[in-house]
């Protein structure tokens, strides 16, 4: 991911003059990522995969970032640009969050279930591609639309990573493959929240 994915110069007409829809879209957002943080943490204890447990992590901070984004959502651009300072934040908690648990399975873990990794990757994979193309009018707004975008685009990413993880798993019997992308994923959500955090601090000093 580049720098350049998160530069603009002001909101796009659409994101501004479409709030009806983007709200609509929100709770859609809202909705299915909570519905996919039931799936994941079930089956992320289930399969002991460490990549599960943290895209069911992932998943219910988006829920609550869509949460947050909809009761700002008509706020003026200072109170939407302090919502996205504690999404970054977020974003960035749990990054690390995740970091310390990949350590921590390298001496305690064990190897995970490929199939059951897999098959919910690919779900999961499904839903936040849905959701991501619904967001995609509105990738181009302030810091808060920016930081909905970047869950959403970096979900699916994940997702991908998760199933790749699932095949490594299989292919090597070794839990290996699941602690590299877990890691990857949260080295994904400190340089997005980072990239968040950056620039709604520049709309506050605006």
């Amino acid at each position: 991911m580049s720098a350049h994915c998160c530069d603009h110069e002001a909101p796009a007409k659409a994101s501004i003059l479409d709030l009806p829809r983007y709200r609509r879209v929100l709770w859609v957002a809202l909705v299915v990522n909570a519905a996919m943080f039931l799936v994941e943490i079930s089956a992320g204890l289930q399969a002991g995969s460490l990549s599960l447990l943290a895209d069911a992590i992932d998943f219910a901070g988006d829920a609550l970032n869509y949460g947050v984004s909809l009761a700002v959502l008509a706020s003026a651009l200072a109170w939407r640009a302090r919502a996205a300072v504690l999404k970054a934040l977020c974003m960035m908690g749990f990054g690390l969050y995740v970091l310390g648990a990949a350590l921590w399975s390298v001496w305690h873990g064990g190897v995970p279930q490929a199939a059951t990794m897999g098959v919910v990757a690919l779900i999961a994979l499904v839903a936040n591609i849905a959701v991501a193309w619904m967001l995609y009018a509105f990738r181009e707004g302030d810091a808060n639309m920016r930081s909905v975008w970047l869950c959403s685009r970096n979900d699916a990413i994940g997702n991908v990573a998760v199933f790749i993880a699932a095949l490594g798993v299989f292919g090597t019997g070794s839990a290996w493959p699941d602690l590299v992308v877990a890691s990857l994923m949260a080295a994904l959500a400190l340089h997005g929240g980072w990239l968040v955090l950056r620039q709604a601090r520049q709309e506050l000093a605006q």
